[in-house]
């Protein structure tokens, strides 16, 4: 019988329906132990990962009888893409699945952000009542950058746009707009950072976007805007990003990815009291909804591959 591996948590509904099908060792805190892993993966036909679990070529060479790995989201920087395309090893992640939750969290942390929540409640839980002291705007005819236009990108553009944001966007790989229900204008990089009110980042981390939003970035930021990341960590300097704030080039900025998972003191002790600013430990595309969606699509995807 085929042996399928799941190293992450993923909805119960959804591995019922796998155990129907194949012999499944589920194992939620096995990402956390890479020398247990490499010695059990070998047994097995079919992974199922987060993005916890760093299958490298060190994992993935022990793993003689993979021929599937099922990515429960979509980034696939924790696997070794290239090594699996050698060993005709079919990757697949659940594209989609999770762009309304990403697109949800982009839109409420905008509205928090330029409303200046944070640091309203700061201010009112210590008494200060700072009614007159802090001043918000509305984001309605704001600019929204969005840097990386696939599938979470446009399911953000088409959130932002009906709650009354104007659309600009960057992404070297799409070359015009044809969805009817996104009213969007691609600009360049530099052009997005002149303009913006809001930048939200949805790419991939490579070697090319590691470190793209830096100082040099943040210089040509001439509206002060609202960052948001939702990708992945590697992609702002975060060094830079608190300068940045602390110099007043950016207004505020939402941070749900980080360089290291879970954040270390490095980091979080240069977040004060007082920041427009909010800290989410990697949920933007975290719902139960969207786990249904996520889990079920790879469950159907692994079963189909079997079959």
């Amino acid at each position: 019988m085929t042996k399928i591996l799941i190293t992450e948590f993923i909805n119960q509904n959804s591995l019922e329906n796998l155990n129907k099908k194949f012999d499944v060792m589920y194992d939620e805190k096995l990402c956390e132990n890479e020398k247990k892993l490499i010695t059990m993966v070998k047994d097995y036909d079919g992974l199922i990962v987060r993005n916890k679990t760093q299958l490298n070529s060190n994992i993935l060479k022990n793993a003689i009888k993979l021929k599937f790995i099922g990515r429960l989201g979509v980034g696939l920087d924790n696997i070794d893409t290239e090594y699996c395309k050698n060993k005709n090893i079919h990757v697949q992640p659940a594209t989609g699945m999770n762009a309304d939750s990403v697109a949800e969290y982009v839109v409420s942390s905008s509205m928090s952000l330029i409303k200046k929540i944070p640091m309203f409640h700061n201010g009112t839980i210590k008494g200060e009542w700072p009614r007159t002291t802090i001043k918000s705007i509305e984001i309605k005819q704001k600019y929204l950058g969005i840097i990386g236009f696939g599938t979470i990108g446009k399911k953000v553009a088409e959130y932002s746009s009906k709650n009354g944001l104007k659309i600009l966007a960057y992404d070297p790989y799409v070359k015009e707009i044809n969805n009817k229900e996104i009213d969007a204008k691609l600009l360049s990089l530099k052009e997005i950072y002149e303009k913006s009110d809001i930048i939200s980042i949805h790419l991939p981390l490579t070697d090319e976007t590691k470190n793209l939003i830096n100082k040099s970035s943040f210089s040509q930021m001439k509206n002060k805007p609202i960052l948001i990341n939702t990708s992945r960590g590697g992609i702002i300097n975060e060094s830079d990003l608190i300068e940045a704030y602390n110099k007043n080039n950016i207004s505020g900025f939402a941070l749900d990815v980080f360089e290291k998972e879970p954040i270390e003191s490095e980091f979080y002790n240069m977040i004060k009291p007082g920041m427009n600013c909010i800290l989410t430990p990697h949920i933007s595309g975290v719902t139960t909804e969207s786990n249904i969606r996520v889990s079920d699509f790879i469950v159907k995807k692994i079963t189909d591959f079997f079959n």
